[in-house]
């Protein structure tokens, strides 16, 4: 965007030249752009130190390396050397250049390894059950007392059990609760032998103590230890803070309304004495806040200071003006209309603008069919039915448009999959945990692996030269010759023979015959054969090796060489586990039953344009800062969108918890009451409302950013689930009025 088309906004942002400024950016406003160029403006207007930089914080590796490429372009174009007088870090990147800083100020060697979220899963997994083994009866006592005992039964064991799923839930918001208090287990304990706590608070904090010992054991920290352990060190060291407040003058953050309480703090304290500090967010989208410490009242209570510049960028090209009067018309609603005063605070202003007549950012033109809200009280299976027609309509009319398909839940999204496969529509799944070409390239080590370890299986060795040569099904010819290899090779009585034979190799006859077929085979047994003699290697090693004769593109070796990682790390936790315990484990990665953190084409970036004319499938949470020319925006009702009407659900009581009782609600507000050594003591039934609230105020911005990610059109419907379910309350609301279906 050229100098002279700056919108009236940007200009104010760009005018920045110190102090505190807080920045309220609607959806598609350009925040990253204007930010980047900020930071620009202030490498040319600030005379910064050689040993001085200015600090851009965002919360995720993608947004990381769109600032740092996007403000690269703009200092080049300014004559500006590239990469020097500037640096860009993610918040747990940012942690992690703190503590090593100092790292005895955490309690760590300078060797400390950082867990991704699938290790410190499994350590979960296995002290969960652990408890639950141990204190089976407790548990029980949980569940509804009508259940017969083959429910209780079912709902009890592993893992797809409620008990065992609901007992990780609480223990993951427990610890991460914990230490963005700065509460570490020996804080905890000391804290409890004064108070008596119910015993769910007792099993919880036995499991943090014992998932604590386990990443000390290990020389690790998790995500959450790296917030805590930099606020700690920033805290304790006056000195380190005067440090990196010289290095960086001036931070730049980005998704402020992220941030959680210990974030925030160590961006405080190393900004409190130059007072330069400048903080994009939208509250708005402020989504987070029921699965992690994130707390968008601290981005508001910034923006309302009064030693704080509050400016807004309101304008947005991204949606044409009917969904963007949709989302302002919510907006409006919520704060001056919901019926539920402690929730209307939920959203807040400024309202969406669109672009000015000379904006190069136009916003589409508004059409007939830009906006389409159904209040047809579907059946969940007839609005899976609805979805799949009016897919199939629009890619015929749009072949060529961005689509996405948003629900609440991944449960739902699934079923949206599912029906997906069997109508033949195109889709990709941003659920997954695992990417497609991570999974097909994992699955194909897999495959050679268990050829080592299982050499005589005639399914499994068939199966294997099918991978090996994979990479030759786009040639017909020689996909051709490969099926009469295999052919050939199924008919074997004795795989010994082929792969070690003794006077006469049976492959020399098929050679005679068919020669290109038998060379396919040759080459896969001199493969084999080599493996076999590197088979004395660690498993983590075996695995490059077999890689290494795989015709693989750099993102695949480079995944290899992760899982490789990965492995090695689970060979150092569990010395007694045998190779095909982590042939298991690999199994799982490519059948996208374990988390793993890969490298792929797109790690953690999903580009919607290069899927035009494919349906992209995700939950809102995971559209959010993602963009499409058509959107359907689906299930929106009270239960997926409670607003605390008598009839709705709440997700987080579990119908199998005696009472209904809202454990995860009971147990940080009992965490709270022992961090408060005045509070009452805890009670059933406590934090029930507050938490049903906070449900509501995230479920209602959930509602504003589906609605906003549509460019050109958006179609909203929603389902009745398996009782009398109703439209969410918001939507309601627009409904009235409104031209609807």
């Amino acid at each position: 965007m050229a100098e002279e088309t700056l919108r009236e906004s940007q200009k104010k942002v760009l005018e920045y030249r110190s102090g505190f400024m807080g920045i309220s950016a609607v959806p598609g406003s350009g925040k990253t752009w204007t930010l980047s160029h900020l930071a620009a403006k202030l490498l040319l207007t600030v005379d910064l130190k050689p040993d001085q930089e200015i600090l851009v914080v965002t919360f995720s590796n993608s947004a990381a390396d769109n600032f740092t490429s996007r403000i690269g372009r703009i200092v080049r174009e300014y004559g500006l050397l590239e990469g020097y007088g500037y640096r860009v870090r993610t918040l747990h990147s940012l942690a992690g250049d703190i503590i090593r800083e100092r790292p005895e100020l955490a309690g760590l060697g300078n060797d400390f390894r950082i867990l991704d979220d699938s290790e410190s899963d499994e350590i979960l997994d296995d002290l969960c059950q652990d408890q639950l083994t141990s204190r089976e009866a407790f548990f029980r006592q949980l569940l509804k007392d009508d259940l017969s005992a083959k429910q209780a039964d079912k709902e009890m064991r592993p893992p797809d059990g409620g008990i065992p799923k609901l007992l990780k839930e609480l223990a993951v918001s427990f610890i991460r609760s914990a230490k963005n208090e700065g509460l570490l287990p020996a804080d905890l304990a000391q804290r409890l032998r004064t108070r008596p706590v119910t015993p769910l608070f007792q099993v919880l904090a036995d499991l943090y103590t014992a998932y604590q010992d386990r990443l000390k054991l290990l020389g690790a920290v998790d995500f959450e230890d790296l917030i805590y352990f930099a606020w700690k060190c920033l805290r304790t060291d006056n000195e380190l803070v005067a440090q990196l407040a010289h290095r960086w003058p001036f931070i730049l953050e980005d998704e402020a309304q992220d941030s959680s309480k210990q974030q925030q703090d160590i961006l405080r304290l190393i900004t409190e004495k130059s007072g330069n500090w400048v903080r994009v967010g939208d509250p708005n989208q402020a989504i987070y806040q029921s699965f992690t410490t994130a707390d968008p009242r601290l981005l508001k209570e910034f923006l309302s200071r009064p030693d704080v510049l509050s400016l807004d960028l309101p304008e947005s090209g991204r949606s044409c003006q009917a969904i963007i009067d949709l989302a302002n018309r919510l907006n409006h609603w919520v704060q001056t209309s919901h019926p539920n005063l402690d929730v209307r605070d939920s959203l807040s202003y400024p309202t969406i603008i669109p672009t000015g007549a000379n904006d190069p950012q136009q916003n589409p033109a508004t059409l007939p069919d830009s906006l389409s809200m159904i209040s047809t009280p579907f059946s969940s299976e007839e609005e899976l039915n609805f979805i799949v027609k009016d897919v199939k309509a629009w890619l015929n009319r749009h072949p060529e448009d961005t689509v996405a398909v948003l629900a609440s839940l991944n449960s739902r999204v699934s079923d949206i999959a599912n029906v997906f496969k069997v109508h033949k529509i195109d889709y990709v799944d941003v659920l997954m945990n695992v990417p497609r070409e991570t999974q097909e390239t994992i699955g194909s080590v897999v495959n050679l692996l268990k050829l080592i370890f299982y050499p005589l299986d005639q399914k499994v060795a068939a199966r294997a030269i099918r991978v090996f040569y994979r990479h030759l099904r786009d040639d017909a010819a020689l996909n051709s010759e490969v099926a009469t290899a295999l052919a050939w090779f199924n008919q074997l009585d004795r795989l010994e023979d082929f792969f070690y034979p003794n006077e006469e190799d049976t492959l020399t006859s098929f050679h005679d015959r068919e020669e290109a077929a038998a060379s396919l085979l040759a080459d896969f047994r001199a493969a084999v054969l080599r493996w076999h003699q590197a088979v004395y290697l660690p498993f983590d090693q075996l695995m490059l090796v077999i890689a290494q004769d795989l015709p693989l593109e750099a993102f695949e070796l480079a995944t290899v060489h992760k899982a490789s990682a990965y492995i090695k790390t689970q060979m150092d936790s569990h010395p007694e586990w045998s190779p095909l315990d982590f042939i298991g484990i690999l199994t799982d990665i490519a059948k996208n039953e374990r988390k793993f953190f890969s490298v792929t084409q797109t790690e953690d970036t999903f580009n919607p344009d290069l899927y035009k004319g494919k349906v992209i499938l995700c939950t809102c949470h995971k559209a959010k800062g993602l963009e499409w020319d058509k959107v359907f925006l689906t299930s929106v009702n009270n239960y997926d969108f409670p607003s605390g009407a008598d009839t709705d659900a709440f997700i987080s009581e579990k119908w199998f918890i005696a009472d209904r009782r809202n454990l995860q609600a009971e147990i940080l507000a009992e965490l709270a009451s022992v961090i408060s050594s005045d509070a009452p003591p805890a009670y059933p039934g406590i934090g029930k409302l507050e938490d049903r609230n906070k449900v509501i105020r995230d479920r209602l911005r959930l509602f504003y950013v589906g609605i906003t990610r549509a460019k050109s059109s958006l179609t909203i419907s929603y389902n009745t689930g398996r009782g009398s379910g109703k439209p969410a309350l918001a939507y309601q609301a627009l409904l009235e009025g409104s031209h609807h279906v």
